[in-house]
Parts: C-alpha cells; structure tokens; sequence
C-alpha cells in the first residue's frame, strides 16, 4: 500500500495544497493533468516526511528536486519559490535549513546532470550531422563525377569570365580534343561564322547576369577543321549572395539531324531537275530584300522565258528537252553566279536573274543582255547541237517603291511584251503598259466574282447650280473595292471592261443601283430629291437591250424616267445614220434625259449635235481648270468656254462645266451663263449617306 502523505508541524494537506499551487504556476501548465498531479503528490510526499520524520534522511527532499528536474521543472524560479516554501513551514528549525538545502541540491545536480546529457546529445546530433553532410557531399560529388564523366551529352564548366574550367568525355570526343586543348582556353575562342545572329549578344547577357540560360543551335570546328553542329544550352550559376560565378554549357550533338534538315530544305528549295534554286527559294530571297532595307536600296529582276523550246520538246522528246534545260542552268548560273546575282528555276522553260544589290535599271539591263549573250550558242545535247533562243523583261526598282509580289507581276508582263516585241530581246519595265496589262487581266478574271461578291459600290458626286449653290444632281461612279489593289476609280478599270465585252454586266449593275438609290431618295425627300446621272459606255449604248433594260429598271423601282439623265461620249454616236441614234431617241421618247459628257474633248461634230436627242452638255474639266496653266488667267481658254455655253443655249441645252475647284472658277461661269457646275468646289465623291444629310439640311456637311 502507498504510503500516505505526512503532517509537517501542522495539516499536512495545507502544505500539499500549497505545493501543488507553487507547482501548478509554472511549467505544470503544459504538463497532463494526471501527471501534474502525480509528480506534485509524490514530492510533496517525499518533501513531508523529510520535513517531518524524526531520524528521516534528508537524502529523500534531494529526491524530490531530482524528480522536479525530471519532470521538466528547471525554471530557476520555481526552485527560489519551492525554498521559501519549505522554509516556511513549521517545522524543527534545525532541520528546515537543512531539507530546504538538500532539496536545492538534488535540484541542482539534476539539472547539471540534464544539461550535460543534453549537451552531449547536441554534440552527438551535431557529429552525426557533419558525418551525414560529409558523406552527402562525398557522394554528391562522386554522382556528379559519375554523371560529369559519363554522360552521353557533353558537358562543360567555365568561370564568368570565359575561361574554360573543365570539360567531360563526351565534350572532348565530340570536338575532337584533350583536355590540355579545352581546359584554360576562352568560350569567345570558339565562334564560328555560322554562328546565328544574337548568340554572342545572349551569351554577353548571361554572364552579367541579365538572364538564366539560353539555347541555340552552334556549329563548332573540331581539333581536325571539320564542323559538327549542336544543340547548345547555357545556364547560369550563382553564389550564395546571387552574384554570377559559372556558367555550365550542354552541349549536344546535332549533326546528323542538321545535315538530314539541309539535305530535305535543299530539296523543298531547289529544282529537282537542274538544282537551281526553286520557286520557293527565289521568293524567299526575293522578301528578304524587302527585310529592313537600306535607304534608297534598289533591285532588279530578269524574266527569262526559252524561245522554241516547246518545238524542242515535241520534236525531239522531253529527254532531251530536260537535258537542255540543264544545260541551260548550267551555263546561266556559270555566268551570273560569280557576279552574286541569283539564278532560279520557277517551272517549265522559265528562269528568273535576282539582282539583290542592283545600281539601277543600267545593270539589269546588262544582266539581260549577258543573258541573251550566254545563251546564243549552240547547246550540245544527245550529240546534237540545239540552238535556243531568249526573251528576258526588265524589271529595276527602289524597294521602298513597290512589293515582292508586284515586281513579280511586273517582270512578268515586261516578259510577255517582249515576247509580243518579236522574241530574242530583252524589254525593259514600262509603269504605262505595266497598268494596262494589270488592269486588264484584274478585271477580267475578276469581275464576275467581284460581282457576286460584292466588291463594287458607286459613290455620288454633286451638280451643283451656279446660280445659288444647290443640289440638283448627283453623278453615280463606280469605285472597285479590289482584294489586292485596293479601292479603285473608274478610270483604272472600266476602259478594259468595255475592251473585254464585261462592261455589259457591270454597267447593268450600275444602273440598277444608282436608279434604285435615286427612288429612295425620291421616297424620303420628296421634290428636294437630285436628279440622277449615269454615265454610258459604247458598248452600252450599241447594245440592243439598252432601252428594255433602264425602262424595265426604271418600272421595277419606281423612279420618274424624267429624273434619270444618261452622259454619253461624243465617239458613241458617229452620224445620224447610227443604230445608236435609235436606241437614244427611243430612251428620249421614254423621258429620260440625256447629255454629252466631256464635250470638246474629242473631235467635235457641231452639225449633227443638233440631232441629238441631248437635253444638256457637261463641257470637259480641261476647259476649265488647265493643269499646265496652273496660276494663270487664261482669256482663251474662256472665250471657248463662253462660245460653248452659247452654242448650247442656242440648242436649248443645259450647260455643265467640269473640273470646278475654286470660287473664283464658279464666279467666272457664273458670269459666262453657265447653268450647273461639278467639281472638289461643290464636292467630292461621296456616300450616299452624306447625300442624304445635304438633302435634309439643304447644304453639304
């Protein structure tokens, strides 16, 4: 049975309660309930009886602050406080003193002997620590030799400054050296000609830190002055305060892939047959002179097309066509190559000279001539002797002057007008016939699709009268909104629609449009809605559906034919025996009005005009505003002017005058009697949407 806590000089449970209080203020706090109350019964215990017990060894209150300590209570305080304690009880005087140092002592031996124990654990830890982190850094660094040594990639150290540090196996075999070749020597020591443009710039950002790593494909010379091509990365390696100290290269072996990509790139860009450069390859470098060029940079282009050499084709094979073809490759980048122009293959008996630095249209031109010249003699083929012949198109320009695109075309066409020229011959670019034929071929493979889709759309320009500055018409003009050219008028691309016979669809379009507005507006506005102006062309006008087609549109949308006015040209009637003259009178019988636009202009036949069915004539711009008189008041050119509004009062004709572009121009034909007036002074081009707010408003925005 457990012994039960004695008295000391008084009630034992006072004591304990007061013990187990002193106990409880201290670390007691993080200890169990139970266990708290444990150790504060056993000491008190122990302290009680040695207090107490007559003949009782002192020995047993060293055991209670020994079991103190081992109970976690080693804050000096709870030793001070438990001393006061027991000297406070009442007990043998002599004996007080002498529990109380007992118990200090087994108190004090204790936590001597805990904080050795615990001294010698640190130091345990602390050698076991040292002993694992040696034998981590140990093995560490046996793994990183392993691992350095015997990888597959090559792999190599240098300090920030560029000198190489250590290299590995894999690195020495793959250039070709040892390590007395690598080790000490500079990075910068191994660049290449090849090397990619912004290598060296990322490398310098790397050692100063301005970046981590960075990758690139390097060719290297190896030891014997073959190339090897790799997969270069570089990373950066810090100290401890983040300031640069290595950089670690891995460098991977690529040669074998680099070689197969150039061997299939070779392929994709150059012609099978003769193996010089493809389509593809010219147009590549083609838009690389276009790549941040210098200013005032030029280059030229020479068109090459074979003369006969589809008769060579049929006659003798294509066996022996091809053969010729390469000899012709052959012989014409023998001759131009070392000059550093490009010679390419663009398909059948095409070729194609690329001047990349060319000094103006006089070299191209000898380009061209060198052509014809190295292509004169005769080809040995099949021990046959072929001669073929040339026709080359010129093309020399300013970069900033034009597109890849649009040089190709205008080579192109320059080559076909040679070729019209008589074959043999080289023909130099002309901006003029370039026009044409661009035009002409836009709008004839074009045009139906253009239609379909919607590309076209007419903007409105304002008659003015001269008298009081209102709107009493509006001319319709046809704009092309081109997918590659971009907005055009109408004088880029009606004159070759009429050529090509298209001008009948679109000029139906036209009409049906422009009368479909003016109904609208007639809708909206009433009596204050513009009369209406639609231009014709001759095809038009001889066409024997005309009248069916504008009365018919005029019935589908309910404009008043009175209101609807038809310029024609002068040269679309000849004489008054002309079909045309029919088709005219009959519109005129309908009601719709008609007038001769740009009249003066062409050879002018005043002795049928008379027979006209015209109500009104629009005197020609030139008349008005001469450009080569710019500045000048000229009494001549007024005089005609005035001569002209008399004639064609005389013939009940309202008189427009053209080109009007400044106050002092309506001033002056106001005074000559001139009825209406059209130009920039009253307008430009517009939406028909600012039609409209004029007609509200009763003036222009």
């Amino acid at each position: 049975m457990s012994r039960p806590p004695s008295t000391v000089g008084g009630p034992g449970l006072e004591f304990a309660d007061a013990w187990s209080r002193l106990l409880r203020s201290g670390p007691g706090l993080a200890l169990p309930p139970l266990t708290l109350r444990r150790v504060a019964a056993t000491t008190a215990d122990l302290l009680s009886r040695a207090l107490g017990e007559r003949g009782c060894d002192a020995s047993l209150a060293e055991r209670a602050g020994t079991l103190l300590v081992e109970a976690h209570f080693t804050d000096p305080e709870i030793l001070a406080e438990a001393v006061a304690l027991l000297q406070m009880q009442p007990a043998d005087p002599e004996r007080v003193p002498a529990v109380a140092g007992a118990f200090a002592s087994g108190w004090a031996s204790a936590l001597r002997e805990r904080t050795l124990r615990e001294q010698e654990a640190i130091q345990r830890a602390a050698f076991r620590a040292r002993e694992d982190a040696e034998r981590a850094r140990l093995a560490s660094e046996a793994r990183f030799r392993a691992l350095f040594e015997h990888a597959a990639i090559g792999i190599g150290i240098a300090d920030v400054d560029g000198t190489i540090v250590q290299v590995n196996q894999a690195l020495r075999e793959l250039l070709g050296a040892r390590p007395e070749d690598l080790r000490g020597r500079r990075v910068t020591e191994l660049v290449h000609p090849e090397d990619a443009p912004g290598v060296w710039e990322a490398y310098d950002d790397l050692v100063r830190g301005r970046r981590e790593r960075f990758q690139c494909d390097k060719p290297y010379y190896r030891r014997d002055g073959e190339v090897v091509w790799t997969h270069l990365t570089v990373s950066l390696i810090r100290d401890e305060h983040g300031a640069p100290r290595y950089q670690v290269a891995m460098v991977e072996d690529i040669t074998d892939r680099y070689r197969l990509q150039e061997r299939l790139r070779h392929q994709a860009t150059h012609d099978p047959l003769t193996g010089l450069p493809n389509r593809a390859a010219f147009f590549e470098r083609l838009e690389g002179v276009f790549q941040e060029p210098q200013p005032g940079a030029r280059f030229g282009l020479c068109y090459v097309d074979l003369d006969g050499f589809k008769v060579v084709n049929d006659s003798l094979g294509h066996e022996t066509g091809d053969r010729l073809l390469t000899a012709v490759a052959e012989r014409l980048d023998a001759a131009l190559a070392p000059l550093g122009h490009l010679v390419a293959r663009l398909g059948g008996d095409e070729f194609v000279v690329l001047l990349e630095e060319c000094r103006g249209e006089q070299e191209a031109v000898a380009v061209a001539k060198l052509v014809l010249t190295t292509l004169s003699r005769p080809f040995l083929v099949n021990e046959q002797q072929l001669t073929i012949g040339a026709s080359v198109g010129v093309f020399a320009q300013r970069v900033a002057a034009t597109t890849p695109g649009a040089a190709v075309r205008a080579a192109d066409l320059t080559l076909y007008r040679s070729k019209e020229a008589g074959r043999g011959r080289w023909t130099l670019f002309d901006p003029t016939h370039n026009a044409r034929a661009v035009s002409r071929y836009a709008i004839s493979v074009r045009l139906p699709v253009a239609l379909d889709r919607g590309e076209f759309f007419i903007d409105y320009q304002p008659l003015c009268s001269l008298a009081d500055g209102s709107l009493v018409a509006v001319e319709a003009l046809v704009r092309w909104r081109h997918p590659q050219f971009g907005v055009l008028g109408p004088d880029e691309f009606v004159g070759t629609a009429e050529e090509t016979g298209l001008i009948m669809p679109l000029g139906r379009w036209i009409l049906e449009r422009a009368i479909g507005q003016a109904a609208e507006w007639v809708r909206r506005f009433g009596e204050a809605a513009p009369q209406i102006n639609v231009n014709l062309a001759v095809r038009q006008i001889r066409n024997p559906g005309l009248v069916h087609d504008v009365t018919s549109i005029l019935a589908g949308t309910g404009l008043a034919p009175g209101r609807l006015e038809l310029e024609i040209t002068e040269s679309a009637v000849i004489g008054p025996e002309d079909e045309s003259l029919r088709a005219l009178q009959a519109l005129a019988d309908a009601g719709v009005s008609l007038a001769v636009d740009d009249f003066g202009t062409g050879w002018s036949n005043l002795a049928y005009l008379r027979d006209l069915p015209v109500s009104g004539l629009k005197i020609a711009g030139a008349f008005v505003t001469d450009p080569h008189r710019a500045g000048t008041d000229d009494p001549v050119g007024w005089r005609i002017v005035g001569g002209l509004v008399s004639l064609a009062h005389a013939l009940g004709l309202t008189v427009t005058a053209e080109g009007v572009e400044s106050s002092q121009h309506a001033r002056r034909l106001r005074s000559l009697g001139c009825d209406w007036g059209q130009g920039w002074y009253f307008g430009r081009p517009m939406r028909p949407e600012r039609i409209a707010h004029w007609i509200e408003r009763g003036h222009p925005e």
